[in-house]
């Protein structure tokens, strides 16, 4: 079997100045928040990953959510350039990890692109046309994309941040979505579920080794995942979505 590593940060203790789009500010628990992110860091080698930490970046308010740094693909990842000039410098430290694993490419100037709003499905990279991810970055995005073989697939997206805001793959060719956020006619021929209405933010999951990593801020949504027999690992991530932050958003997860 490959092995699956998963690059994390801890959480700054600069996270109260993140950036923030959709949500209002709120005070954030620095130690519950680091206590919560231990315990996400702890279900990702619980389902077999090789949890690879970053350097500490206390600087840097957002540097807990590394996925918005890169993209990584089957023989490549591409570093980002993210959307929020704030944001930018966390990307040399997820550059270096990635090089010990794929060969590298880089979104440049004038594109921007987030990897929250990147969602492979297959073949096929979808992703969203949102504030932090402009026309110039995806159609980069498409050129890497086609080393390995992906097409990508630009998809309009409103009242969130990030694709993966909207829209994540929770079983293989399955994905969960807001239907309020994003078009579900989108994803062609992928079989779809909705979140519960009442939990807005309920569309993200995190897939690994077969299990659902998911909010257990989402009850209700739970509950239309386990009866559809997903197996999911419910994770207190409460302090992290005062930061617009998700379960997918804290982690690269992929196979070596």
């Amino acid at each position: 079997m490959p092995e699956i590593v998963a690059i994390t940060r801890s959480v700054s203790p600069s996270i109260a100045r993140c950036e923030l789009t959709h949500l209002a500010r709120e005070p954030i628990d620095l130690a519950r928040a680091a206590a919560q992110h231990h315990q996400y860091e702890a279900a990702l080698a619980a389902l077999g990953c090789t949890v690879e930490r970053l350097p500490d970046a206390p600087d840097l308010p957002d540097a807990v959510f590394v996925e918005d740094a890169a993209v990584v693909l089957d023989r490549i990842a591409v570093v980002t350039r993210p959307g929020a000039a704030s944001r930018r410098p966390e990307t040399a430290s997820v550059a270096a990890a990635l090089a010990r694993h794929r060969a590298l490419r880089t979104i440049e100037a004038p594109g921007t692109l987030d990897g929250g709003d990147v969602l492979r499905v297959g073949a096929r990279l979808f992703v969203g046309r949102t504030g932090r991810s402009n026309a110039d970055g995806i159609a980069q995005l498409a050129r890497f994309a086609a080393e390995d073989d992906l097409e990508v697939v630009p998809v309009d997206v409103r009242g969130c941040l990030h694709l993966k805001s909207a829209v994540t793959e929770v079983a293989p060719g399955v994905v969960l979505v807001n239907p309020e956020w994003i078009e579900a006619a989108a994803f062609g021929h992928v079989s779809v579920m909705e979140i519960d209405p009442d939990e807005p933010y309920a569309a993200n999951g995190l897939l690994v080794s077969g299990r659902l990593i998911y909010p257990a801020s989402f009850p209700r949504t739970r509950v239309r995942l386990e009866a559809a027999g997903l197996s999911v690992e419910p994770v207190d991530v409460s302090e992290l979505q005062k930061a617009e932050g998700a379960v997918t958003c804290c982690s690269l997860v992929f196979s070596v």
